[in-house]
């Protein structure tokens, strides 16, 4: 029997749990104490806690379960998971990204520094190991989007538009120490998943997305199987592409990478070598048709896929986020008829009557999702109307 080590599973990597069970595969798990003290653990899984969510606590886990058994796979699932996964793989000569796309991953600077030899294109940019060193540049080039090195969910990504909104950040955000300051593009913003193999791309998909207003960039929505009608367009988005895999020395795995395209064409936001949040896997596996997770587990233990790869959508996913002004709910209102539209797949809200709603600047604070998969991209957007239409929150300030 195969033995699979995931390295953080949570709620959106229990279906790589899932798949390894359903090919008869010995699942263990590395896995923070606090989501395991919730429960209730998967009693066919081997557990090994770790204290926190550190990147270094996750490589403890990961080490002792390696050195209790030897893996025939190792699957990083999320962001703070993906340097511990990538130590084991290369130590034990296993499937993955690559240790060096793993660190690059985890570190938006580095993107930036390394990736401009490969020709892919990006804003102009500043490394600073503060704001205050960055005040001139930012200066000279507003407006700008400051950014910290490696955090995700949008968190600390703001837009500064003007000399007075400079001062302000600086002061405000002037202890946090390295930073990343880019010139802002502006134009649609767009996600490219695809899987590869030994730097062969096997799949891919491209999803629009709908984020917040500026200064921040949360993420609303997400539309799979996107395709761009410009055919110059399209074939800037494939060397963008093909131009980041060869910097990350991209091996084998899950890739998730975001870009803007631009009025002079696409412009790299950030990539990363793991699964992307926000349900995004489970929708690309909707439009598409097949069990994407599924995919990513055989890659990992070097088992040969089921099937070909589609080619074409057979529908058309979105996950949304509803929002609402900050203050206390009062009500949350139309759950119930949103489900029973036969294009919605689920509906999972996180705040209910009674909680406390803030400013949206992270998708950490979102209300919820509601997942849809419609037979069409006109189909869909009649039913993402209709959600943003009859689910409802209402707020007392």
């Amino acid at each position: 029997m195969k033995d699979l080590l995931v390295v953080g599973v949570g709620t959106m990597g229990r279906p790589y749990v899932d798949a390894a069970q359903r090919l008869g595969v010995r699942v263990r798990a590395v896995e923070s104490e606090a989501l395991l003290a919730h429960g209730p653990a998967d009693p066919e899984v081997t557990y090994y806690p770790v204290a926190n969510g550190l990147d270094e606590s996750w490589q403890a886990g990961v080490t002792r379960a390696i050195t209790e058994r030897v893996p025939d796979g190792v699957l990083a699932f999320a962001e703070a998971h993906v340097l511990a996964g990538a130590l084991a793989q290369e130590r034990l000569g296993l499937p993955g990204p690559s240790l060096h796309a793993a660190v690059v991953s985890r570190n938006k600077a580095l993107q930036r520094t390394g990736f401009g030899a490969y020709g892919v294109p990006q804003p102009g940019f500043v490394l600073a190991p503060g704001l205050a060193a960055a005040r001139s540049w930012m200066l000279d080039r507003l407006p700008v989007v400051v950014k910290p090195l490696s955090l995700g969910g949008s968190e600390g990504v703001e837009l500064v538009t003007d000399p007075a909104g400079v001062d302000e950040v600086v002061a405000r955000r002037g202890g946090e120490g390295k930073i990343l300051v880019e010139e802002a593009v502006r134009g649609p913003e767009y996600s490219w998943e695809a899987l590869v193999h030994e730097g062969e791309v096997l799949f891919q998909n491209v999803t629009e997305k709908e984020t917040t207003a500026p200064p921040y960039f949360v993420e609303l929505s997400h539309r799979c199987g996107h395709r761009f009608t410009d055919p110059v367009v399209a074939a800037q988005v494939d060397a963008l592409t093909a131009g980041v895999l060869r910097g990350l020395g991209m091996r084998t795995g899950l890739v998730h990478l975001e870009f803007r395209v631009g009025v002079e064409g696409p412009v790299l936001m950030e990539v990363a070598v793991r699964t992307p949040g926000d349900y995004l896997a489970e929708a690309v596996g909707l439009t598409w048709g097949f069990d994407l997770h599924e995919a990513v587990v055989r890659l990992a233990l070097g088992l040969p896929l089921r099937e070909a790869l589609p080619a074409e959508p057979v529908a058309y996913a979105a996950t949304y986020f509803p929002t609402c002004a900050p203050g206390t709910l009062t009500a949350v209102r139309g759950v119930e008829e949103v489900s029973l539209h036969p294009s919605v797949v689920r509906v999972r809200l996180r705040k209910g009557p009674g909680d406390t709603v803030g400013r949206l600047t992270s998708s950490s604070q979102r209300l919820g999702h509601v997942l849809v998969r419609a037979g069409s991209p006109e189909e869909r957007e009649e039913t993402l109307k209709f959600v943003a239409d009859r689910l409802r929150f209402e707020v007392a300030g």
